[in-house]
């Protein structure tokens, strides 16, 4: 049960409300591209969203509405978008102005479903984030009131019914919101219902301590727990109960849990493979957008709990890399499987999935099944939220990068903070400090642990950093005040799947560039669905030292443009030596897995043109090395 007695453990970072940080820049842009496609416009066509049942239409009324939500309302408040903060109003004021007497929010399902299970309280997990993200963005009195009437329904009904199916996996996602509460409230006996959820869901901690699912899965093995959007969520679970349990081995077991993903189904860009379930270290097996989202939530969530930056390289890894790669350029189409190495995407009945179906790498607006259309606006809008945070010292901390402004106050007086950079494309930071009136305080700087000599210059003065630690400049701000950090970005090699290689540059992963045919197999325009072929050959090993990988690349960087997530607008290239394998070739409609390295080839040597990971459509990201 809880410890009623010393409440929740502190935060080590506070977020700050919705609304305080504002994107610039590139990353400005980006939310502008993903509000102008189908994150902007799913409630007008799309019948799962637009005819939800949780505003009282006849589509469905389960997951897929809260999901949208719970994306569209940091996007709008994020852009100060007066059309999208009118469609979150209207979700809001309908789901809360409908609340049951009984205290239960949303629908209740029909009679297919025994009583119990017609209170289904995973959805509502999804709702609770929507609200309280929107109760901080307008202060709206009616939502912690809301909030309160239902935890004490879902109470009594968790004695009649306990979590059950995707509740059981994600329960963590439902204590969020419950100690969300409890740092407002301070009700005690939230503390004990979120001891029940704990108690009732599936021990996540347990599942990686002895874990037993280290190759790729067959169709009839899989669960519940080898879902890869339920592991994606789960990263968080110790971290989260952490709070509450104040165990060591809670925060550890965060730790041991991103490790076993990593050694088994690691992917280079930070994900783990799960086609829906756990499918090996391959580069060609996929990973459903769903966890992209997830996994990335969970770390937002987690850097706060645990103020690690561990966790901020992973996110920024996540973020600048999968995330915008499982999208069209202009976001009105995704994918539902992502592949590392991924040089068609076409409909199959012949895949190479663990049981996915054939649309599960073509682009579109609801390939392979809907969830993903609904759930992946999230992704950019609290990635962009979660910047920049409070420290308990009153200070502020730049928890992950990229061109942003955060309005706060601190010791009564309003200060604002502007960061200027090209980040993650760029090596150099510019921060710039304004306050009302001089007050002391500490800004504290992520100092990644990829970037070896970093530097801080304070109004000139140059100070020594380490990696992988939050870097302290306390000082009496006063009036405009400069900043600048330079984050060195060195090639490195890293050995992968059959002793292949990847190429990385800061936070960023290189994959080649290939030339793409676009065909329309499905929908209307905008939101079309798309096979893409390849116009070029993709079976190339790299010439590549291992130990000094510098030597062997040429980077050419140009300005940031207005679609940088885009073979075209790519802002930096690689150039690197490699020849020909012919007998690398495609198996199950996907990429072979890379032949085992080093390897031999008659063909002759090329220059190679390789792009960030994330302009990506088509691609290659894991190469056999040559001789």
């Amino acid at each position: 049960m809880s410890d009623k007695k010393n409440g929740l453990a502190p935060l080590t970072f506070v977020p700050l409300s919705l609304g305080s940080v504002k994107p610039k820049g590139w990353l400005k842009n980006q939310l502008r591209i993903q509000a102008d496609g189908l994150s902007g416009h799913l409630d007008e066509f799309w019948p799962d969203v637009a005819d939800s049942g949780w505003i009282g239409g006849k589509a469905e009324g389960w997951e897929r509405g809260p999901y949208w939500l719970d994306g569209i309302i940091p996007l709008a408040f994020l852009l100060d978008d007066e059309k999208l903060k009118e469609k979150a109003r209207d979700w809001i004021d309908y789901i809360v102005t409908h609340q049951h007497s009984d205290g239960w929010l949303g629908p209740v399902r029909d009679e297919r479903y025994d009583r119990y299970e017609a209170y289904d309280p995973w959805p509502v997990f999804v709702t609770l984030k929507a609200m309280t993200q929107y109760q901080e963005a307008t202060g709206d009195t009616r939502i912690i009131p809301a909030m309160e009437k239902f935890f004490q329904r879902l109470d009594k009904l968790l004695d009649e019914k306990p979590l059950f199916s995707w509740g059981k996996s994600r329960w963590a996602d439902l204590v969020l919101s419950i100690h969300w509460l409890y740092d407002r409230t301070g009700q005690e006996w939230l503390l004990d219902l979120s001891a029940k959820a704990h108690e009732q869901g599936y021990d996540w901690r347990g599942h990686f301590a002895d874990f037993q699912w280290k190759q790729k899965m067959k169709a009839d093995e899989c669960n519940q727990t080898t879902h890869v959007v339920n592991n994606g969520m789960a990263v968080k679970q110790p971290g989260v109960w952490y709070r509450q349990s104040k165990d060591q081995g809670d925060r550890e077991s965060v730790f041991q849990i991103i490790e076993t993903l990593d050694k088994y189904h690691g992917q280079v860009t930070g994900l783990f493979t799960g086609d829906e379930h756990y499918a090996g270290k391959s580069p060609s097996q996929g990973t459903e957008l769903c966890a992209v989202v997830e996994y990335m939530f969970s770390l937002e969530n987690l850097i706060s709990i645990l103020g690690d930056t561990r966790l901020a390289d992973r996110l920024e890894k996540i973020t600048f890399n999968a995330l915008p790669a499982t999208f069209s350029p202009d976001m009105w189409s995704h994918q539902y499987d992502q592949q590392a190495n991924q040089v068609v995407c076409k409909v199959s009945e012949d895949r190479v999935y663990t049981n996915n179906g054939p649309y599960a790498n073509v682009f579109g607006l609801e390939p392979n099944y809907g969830c993903c259309t609904a759930n992946m606006h999230q992704g950019w809008p609290k990635f962009a939220s979660h910047l920049w945070m409070k420290t308990p010292d009153d200070g502020l901390v730049a928890s992950a990068y990229a061109p942003s402004e955060v309005t706060t106050e601190i010791s009564g007086t309003q200060v604002t903070v502007s960061l200027e950079t090209d980040y993650p494309f760029g090596e150099d930071l510019k921060f710039t400090i304004k306050t009302d009136k001089p007050v002391e305080f500490p800004l504290y700087l992520r100092i990644p642990e990829w970037s070896e000599n970093a530097m801080v210059k304070v109004n000139g003065e140059i100070v020594e950093t380490r990696a992988g630690e939050y870097f302290p400049i306390k000082k009496k701000w006063d009036k405009i005040r400069l900043v600048d950090l330079n984050t060195p970005m060195k090639v490195k090699a890293q050995k992968r799947y059959n002793d292949s290689v990847a190429l990385e540059r800061g936070p960023l992963v290189y994959s080649l560039k290939m030339e793409e045919e676009w065909k329309q197999i499905g929908g209307e325009k905008p939101h079309a669905d798309w096979e893409i072929y390849p116009k070029t050959d993709w079976n190339y090993a790299l010439k590549i030292d291992m130990e000094n990988p510098e030597k062997c690349v040429k980077i050419k960087l140009k300005k940031v443009g207005d679609m940088p997530f885009s073979p075209d607008g790519a802002p930096l290239t690689m150039k690197v030596k490699g020849k020909k394998i012919p007998e690398w070739g495609i198996e199950h409609n996907a990429a072979a897995p890379p032949p085992e390295s080093s390897i031999s080839s008659s063909e002759s040597e090329e220059e190679l043109e390789l792009i960030p990971y994330g302009a990506t459509n088509l691609r290659v990201t894991e190469f056999p090395k040559l001789k």
